[in-house]
């Protein structure tokens, strides 16, 4: 067997795994989260999240919408230095992120079943 049919089939076949693969996770909610601030953030994510009343009032008075908020909570960037990760029962995580043009930091704290807002801070 000549070395371009080998490389023929190699291909072939590894073109129908590709194919075969994709077909099974197509319909998965695969995620690959494995980074400290991804696992943080889908964790924060999968719980219920509530705001604090300090959190409503700068949201109000600074005119920040729901839309932003849920955006910087799932594509954010966790400022660890500033984190207080070891706090007990709950950790204190720093979210940053920019929002139509807006630097915004969220202050959460991350306890067993329920994620806290607590402040909203926007950066100039």
């Amino acid at each position: 067997m000549k070395l371009i049919q080998r490389i023929g089939y190699y291909l072939g076949g590894f073109s129908i795994g590709l194919v075969i693969l994709a077909f099974f996770f197509s319909k998965k909610q695969t995620s690959c989260s494995y980074g400290p601030e991804a696992r943080v953030l889908k964790n924060i994510n999968s719980k219920k999240i509530e705001h604090s009343l300090v959190f409503k009032q700068e949201m109000a008075s600074k005119n920040i919408d729901s839309t932003a908020i849920n955006y910087i909570l799932h594509k954010g960037d966790i400022n660890f230095s500033e984190s207080d990760t070891r706090k007990k029962p709950c950790g204190v995580y720093n979210i940053e992120g920019d929002y139509n043009e807006k630097e915004i930091v969220l202050t959460v704290e991350n306890c067993d079943s329920i994620a806290t807002i607590l402040n909203l801070v926007i950066k100039k």
